[in-house]
């Protein structure tokens, strides 16, 4: 670790003397916190990512020098490197250059809470990418959050099949030297780099394949691995929703002329730098619709993960139009803007959306909805709805449909990725919503093309339904926040009524439960990016308890402003948001480790009405607690005796703020977090 950091340093003492001659370029962040290094003195490509004041006031390295390299049909481009054109420019929310080597160029930018780098192919024709080399270097003996492939291989690894994955597992915590090498890991992921998180996230993924992460050496290197190009893919046996590789071609990417290739980038900083960063975000293409005014985000009444479980009506719940009746009517009276149709409404294993159970009247469902304010989407498969993107989204769009919740992708390669923007540029065309389900993870698709509104790849509510109490979901809860959350939104999917403490839970497919707290389900939709927030419970369920439901189809889906304010990863987070409605929310998620918080916030503006504090229960039970009080009243508590929030093991709370000018408020607290 000492030699690369000696390196390091003397690159850039020759590099700062004498620019011209030596062949590396830095670029340093507008805040001056951060830069990215790229060298090539010996003809090979390197990258680092670092600061000038670590430590001690020392340069110090975060990512130490790694290798970049990308082998084509028409050349390798990272080595046999000889001279450079560099071109350096300024903006306001980071400083960038550009590096040309002839057939190719590397773009550097540096912000002020990460690096990236991507290459730039500056040649005409067809060409193939045969493999791409992205390593990020550490200390071996650095602490790694990984989340593995769901795939446990025997003895050698099988990446062909690993390759095939719906993007969702828990976190193993592990040193980089103990990661298993037989298996893959997806992003995005955190190595603990000396006293800082460093983030791993790739951003701009169109039209190439996505970036797994590998250690085959066993050392402190992380590398990359890419799925290659599928060439015979026909439809699932056992899932006919699925489109399954059979044989692939020898590259990973087909490519044409001049392009640009996705980001490979580092957020870096405490655990509050990683949930606040928007690196993945403003590293992707521009809104590339002109019109958005027509994208709604909202709330969702969801059916699936509850089991059409309606209680006490006069009819037999299921996949007909009473029952869909009944979640509009309850959708209507809570101001929620959607009901999802979910898997079930289509004839089930003709994978074909144009025919529709005979149980199931769309038409007649959307123009009930209509009248009663609540749109309708579509649960879609993969291979459905990949057949006729075009024929289906001008067939549902002027039916009245809003949007589809399409399921089984179960890729990234190069065709899986076109899909994905294939969907979202089509079904913008027909101003509908995309909410991907077992997909890989967000890489920045929501800002060029903001229908697509929601993206799963993560480990959500829906394994509750299963999974036994040796899992623990809600260590993992506290942890996606400053991991996956990084990429951007996550359809979750929280929600749930029935709750109990870990040891108390119990799976169970057609009335599911959720480890943990009930506040630890309502603080999830303040601390979550989630547009398109599904309410997974029955409304029969919710209809138990109206107060409590009223507070939380409340809670918007999309904020002016949201601040992770302090936190740890796999222990806990707290959030302030600012709603568009004049309200700020504060809330907490906790995970094993019971913790309390003074509510003693302060604001500088005295236009607040009212707050309302939900909280756990004082026992150990997963009940909660409820608080209304005026602002004087408030106000008079936090001077002199604070209200103390209990969290409990696998907790939360939240704390609403009501006033008449909420996002010119500021909030100071008392004890400021590791920002």
């Amino acid at each position: 670790m000492k030699r690369l950091l000696l390196i390091l340093i003397a690159t850039l003492l020759c590099f700062n003397a004498n620019a011209k001659k030596h062949p590396a370029v830095a670029v340093t962040s507008p805040d001056q916190s951060y830069y990215i290094l790229l060298d090539w003195s010996d003809g090979t490509l390197k990258w680092c990512a670092a600061s000038y004041n670590g430590p001690y006031d020392a340069p110090f390295v975060w990512v130490y020098p790694s290798r970049l390299k990308m082998e084509t049909s028409v050349g390798t481009w990272g080595e046999n490197i000889g001279k450079g054109k560099v071109r350096e420019s300024s903006h306001w929310e980071y400083n960038a250059a550009v590096v040309n080597f002839g057939d190719y160029s590397v773009e550097l930018r540096a912000y002020n809470d990460g690096v990236a780098y991507r290459f730039i192919s500056n040649i005409e024709g067809d060409y193939t990418v045969i493999d791409e080399l992205a390593e990020f270097a550490f200390y071996e003996e650095a602490m790694a959050w990984v989340p593995y492939v769901n795939f446990k291989p025997d003895a050698t690894p099988d990446y062909a099949t690993q390759f095939y994955t719906s993007f969702e597992n828990t976190y193993d915590y592990v040193a980089l030297k103990d990661i298993d090498w037989r298996r893959l890991i997806f992003t995005p992921a955190v190595v603990e780099s000396n006293c800082l998180n460093v983030c791993i996230v790739e951003s701009n993924l169109e039209d190439y394949p996505g970036m797994f992460l590998s250690n085959r050496d066993g050392d402190g290197v992380i590398d990359t691995e890419f799925a290659t190009v599928p060439d015979v893919v026909e439809q699932g046996d056992y899932n006919m929703l699925q489109g399954v590789v059979k044989s692939r071609k020898p590259y990973i990417a087909e490519c044409s002329g001049k392009r640009t290739f996705p980001w490979r980038g580092v957020v870096i900083g405490g655990a509050t730098d990683l949930a606040n960063s928007r690196l993945v975000w403003n590293l992707a293409d521009e809104c590339r619709l002109e019109d958005t005014s027509w994208i709604k985000p909202g709330k969702v009444a969801w059916e699936w993960w509850n089991d059409w479980g309606l209680e006490g009506v006069e009819f037999t719940p299921g996949i007909n139009n009473e029952t869909y009746k009944y979640y509009i009517d309850f959708a209507s009276r809570y101001g929620i803007e959607y009901v999802i149709l979910d898997e079930g409404w289509s004839v089930k294993g003709e994978a074909d959306l144009m025919k529709v159970v005979p149980e199931i009247d769309i038409k007649e469902l959307v123009d009930y909805g209509k009248e009663r304010g609540v749109g309708i989407i579509l649960w879609a498969g993969y291979w459905a709805m990949q057949r006729d993107i075009e024929g289906l989204c001008k067939h549902y769009s002027e039916m009245g449909i809003k949007g589809w919740k399409v399921d089984f992708l179960d890729r990234d390669d190069q065709e899986m990725v076109r899909f994905v923007y294939d969907l979202a540029e089509i079904a913008a065309k027909y101003h509908m919503l995309v909410d991907y389900h077992g997909v890989y993870k967000p890489t920045g698709l929501q800002r060029t093309y903001p229908n697509a509104i929601n993206f799963e790849g993560v480990h959500g509510l829906e394994t509750m339904k299963w999974l036994g109490a040796e899992h623990d979901q809600i260590t993992y809860d506290v942890t996606i926040p400053f991991i996956r959350a990084v990429a951007g939104p996550m359809d979750y999917t929280p929600g749930a009524m029935r709750n109990a403490p870990r040891e108390k839970y119990e799976p169970n497919y057609s009335r599911p439960m959720s480890q943990g707290t009930r506040c630890h389900q309502l603080a999830m939709y303040v601390v979550y990016d989630q547009p398109l927030a599904m309410l997974c419970d029955s409304p029969t369920a919710y209809e138990k308890e109206p107060e409590y439901t009223q507070f939380l189809t409340e809670i918007p889906t999309v904020w002016s402003a949201k601040d992770a304010r302090e936190g740890a990863i796999g222990e806990y987070i707290r959030v302030t948001a600012y709603a568009k409605d004049d309200s700020i929310y504060i809330a907490g998620l906790n995970g094993n480790t019971p913790r309390s918080v003074l509510a003693n916030w302060y604001f500088t503006d005295y236009g607040i009405e009212s707050v309302e504090i939900w909280m756990d229960s004082a026992d150990d039970s997963a009940d909660y607690q409820h608080i209304k009080l005026t602002w004087e009243e408030y106000h008079e508590l936090a001077t002199h005796n604070p209200i103390e929030i209990n969290m409990a093991a696998g907790g939360g709370f939240v704390v609403k703020f009501t006033g008449e000018s909420a996002q010119h408020w500021h909030i100071k607290n008392r004890k400021r977090g590791n920002r």
